[in-house]
């Protein structure tokens, strides 16, 4: 497996890859059982796709209502200018703010589209009025609210 800007995998790695988005915890034993290799080299092809960055980490999948963050808002944002140093600032900010958990630079009638979760109505607006309002490049916010989620967070379709 190359380690290069763009890695090739193999039907192999490509395996590893879709059992492990299936089931980050399973064990290397059965890992290597499932994909047909010995241990060893299951746990070296695994490392090596960490060191590539096609595997950037491991993360339990919550249930947001069940935790308390029922609301789930896409919102399409709109900038003044558009420059270099307006985008990294407006990255960096969103970036840094818990209730945004996904932020895309998008084509279309917005700049960049963001995922916002958070408890409620109430606290949305809060988002809204004290943290993405009052950075200088925003021109327009337009929110579109999940009524019912029915994938979220899927696997990537490997081939």
């Amino acid at each position: 497996m190359s380690t290069s800007t763009k890695t090739t995998l193999d039907a192999i790695d490509l395996k590893i890859l879709r059992e492990l988005q299936a089931d980050a915890r399973i064990a290397n034993l059965a890992l290597a059982e499932k994909v047909g290799l010995s241990p060893s080299p299951c746990s070296r092809r695994v490392r090596l796709l960490e060191e590539a960055g096609l595997i950037s980490g491991y993360r339990a999948m919550i249930d947001r209502a069940g935790v308390g963050l029922s609301l789930t808002v896409f919102a399409g944002i709109r900038v003044e200018r558009h420059s270099l140093e307006n985008a990294d600032a407006f990255v960096g900010a969103v970036l840094a703010m818990p209730h945004v958990v996904a932020c895309h630079l998008v084509s279309g009638d917005a700049d960049f589209l963001i995922e916002v979760v958070v408890p409620d109505m109430i606290t949305y607006e809060s988002v809204v009025l004290r943290h993405l309002l009052s950075l200088p490049a925003v021109r327009d916010i337009r929110s579109n609210f999940a009524m019912r989620s029915y994938k979220a967070q899927g696997p990537l379709p490997l081939a």
